[in-house]
């Protein structure tokens, strides 16, 4: 009986070993496929042999994911797969993502700290911040803060965090926007701003971004 009893025990206690590892593996494994152009962790750096850290092979293709609302990722994962949100890259990886999947790694980059990005440029920043404050009234520019917040925290789906993302990631977004070849914003919110905004205050505006903490 005693060692029907322990012989039990080490199998449940091995079945639970094995479920853990399983775990572990999975929530490890969601990113991988993402890993080439977003890093391990989401910020789109990676450590070099001399210490320093540097963008992967992604470049400003791709944003720095950690820290990003989980719902906004999932959102945008599932408008790639979609094809409502056309990149010739995602479309194709996001279809390697069951839907399952694709959650997990949402609330997976979600949870890693963001390494945050920096201004290029401080002169363009403090043109920035005024269109981030206060917009351009003579133009009819809403100031960004009002759906994305004073420090570029975003909230949930609709308005995803910006502060510390890479200027040169938000500039070509804005700019998708504006031509249209990005059209998965709601109510067509943000292609109606940004088609108000010329080259130059797109660069502020993202540089100032980019510099938030």
């Amino acid at each position: 009986m005693i060692k029907r009893t322990l012989l039990l025990s080490l199998l449940l206690a091995a079945s639970g070993a094995q479920a853990q590892d399983q775990a572990a593996v999975q929530q490890s494994a969601a990113p991988e496929i993402c890993m080439t152009c977003h890093a391990a962790d989401g910020n789109n750096w990676v450590k070099k042999e001399d210490g320093t850290f540097g963008k992967t092979d992604g470049g400003a293709d791709s944003p720095k994911l950690a820290g990003q609302h989980s719902d906004y990722l999932l959102k945008q994962f599932n408008e790639f797969k979609s094809g409502t949100r056309a990149n010739p890259v995602m479309n194709g990886m996001i279809t390697l993502l069951p839907d399952d999947a694709m959650k997990a790694t949402a609330e997976f980059y979600a949870k890693q700290k963001l390494e945050p990005a920096a201004a290029r440029d401080t002169k363009m920043s403090e043109e920035g911040q005024k269109i981030w404050r206060a917009g351009l009234a003579s133009k009819g520019l809403p100031a960004c803060a009002g759906c994305h917040g004073p420090a570029g925290k975003g909230m949930s789906a609709q308005y995803p965090a910006l502060a510390g993302q890479f200027p040169e990631y938000i500039e070509a977004q804005l700019k998708a926007f504006r031509d249209g070849t990005r059209a998965n914003d709601p109510a067509k919110m943000m292609r109606d701003i940004a088609i108000k905004m010329t080259d130059k205050e797109i660069e502020a505006v993202s540089d100032y971004t980019a510099g938030l903490r």
